[in-house]
């Protein structure tokens, strides 16, 4: 599906950048403290950049069905605030000693501190729900924070498992990843009061969107450096992460190849020599470009989903948003 306005990133961010703004001084603000370190710490996760997919995804979502205002605000807030959380979590489960380029929060002030600091986001990003005072929306929040927190369990869980199925970690990434992502879109909708079918398709664009997200990541875990990343690449296998590249790999490589594999996650020896026959086997067999190829189809369909939605500035910047994600170099 062709979009008839081709926008930029710019462009993109452009509509929604007053209110970005004020996202920014909010994540801030609202997360501002008595106790110094807590106030330190949350100042240094937000000066850490971001590009604030989900708060531009609900604010473009709230504005396609005509709504603008403080709540709006708030709730970008709210999902950024959720999704810095689970960041945090996830680095200390993974020992991650890099985060956007810096070390990481973990790597700074420690593992225990670093738990409390996430638990606190979680509580202030439901403390800022509140306020507002509507179950609905405080029932999504609910349902997708504990989807994304077992999406973290069985990533746990399955850690190191070479053998685990292309659905299993498709799975992960829905819980992990596309399930805030349609959060965002159904937020935007009940903001907007649109009808039921409306909300549905925007909670399907966003998971759609979430999934083309998270296979992009992925990818980028093999394509991308360091310095773009913003961590080190091949670094989601060292950690244990089987993703889709390895994979369809382990499906279509010799038994020898499969064994280079298998013993080089069971034996955590990730030499420059093996991190290199890795990638040689990943591009011989393909296998880069079939994940690119499903993050293309996630796209497509969540392209679709906004076609019976009125024609707009904002509708067309949905759906260029949808390229933008598959798209990004980190």
């Amino acid at each position: 599906m062709k979009t008839s306005v081709t926008l930029t990133p710019k462009d993109i961010f452009k509509l929604v950048e007053d209110e970005l703004q004020e996202v920014e001084l909010a994540l801030k603000t609202e997360g501002y403290s008595a106790f110094p370190l807590v106030d330190d710490i949350n100042t240094y996760l937000h000066d850490g950049g971001g590009k604030r997919f989900r708060p531009a995804l609900l604010l473009l979502s709230s504005k396609l069905g005509g709504f603008e205002g403080k709540p709006a605000i708030v709730l970008s807030v709210v999902v950024e605030l959720i999704h810095v959380a689970t960041l945090v979590h996830d680095d200390i489960i993974d020992n991650a000693g890099v985060r956007r380029g810096r070390p990481s929060v973990n790597a700074t002030w420690g593992n225990q501190v670093t738990v409390l600091m996430g638990d606190w986001l979680y509580m202030t990003s439901f403390y800022l729900a509140l306020k507002l005072k509507n179950f609905r929306v405080l029932n999504l929040l609910i349902d997708v924070t504990r989807k994304m927190v077992e999406g973290e369990l069985i990533q746990w869980e399955q850690s190191g498992r070479i053998d685990l199925s292309v659905e299993e970690q498709l799975e992960i990434c829905r819980r992990k990843t596309a399930h805030l992502f349609s959060g965002c879109g159904r937020l935007g909708a009940i903001l907007a009061d649109m009808d039921e079918q409306q909300e549905e398709k925007l909670g399907t664009f966003g998971h759609s969107i979430g999934m083309a997200f998270q296979l992009t990541d992925d990818l980028l875990d093999y394509t991308s450096n360091e310095d773009t990343l913003g961590k080190p690449v091949l670094k989601d296998l060292e950690e244990g992460k089987i993703t889709l590249p390895i994979i369809y790999l382990m499906e279509r490589a010799d038994q020898k190849e499969q064994d280079f594999v298998r013993d080089v996650v069971r034996t955590q020896d990730f030499s420059s020599a093996n991190k290199k026959r890795i990638m040689e086997l990943v591009q011989a067999y393909g296998t880069l470009k079939e994940v690119q190829s499903l993050a293309e189809e996630y796209a497509r369909k969540a392209k679709t989903t906004l076609l019976d939605f009125p024609d707009s500035i904002y509708r067309e910047a949905l759906l260029n948003f949808t390229d933008f994600v598959i798209d990004r170099e980190n």
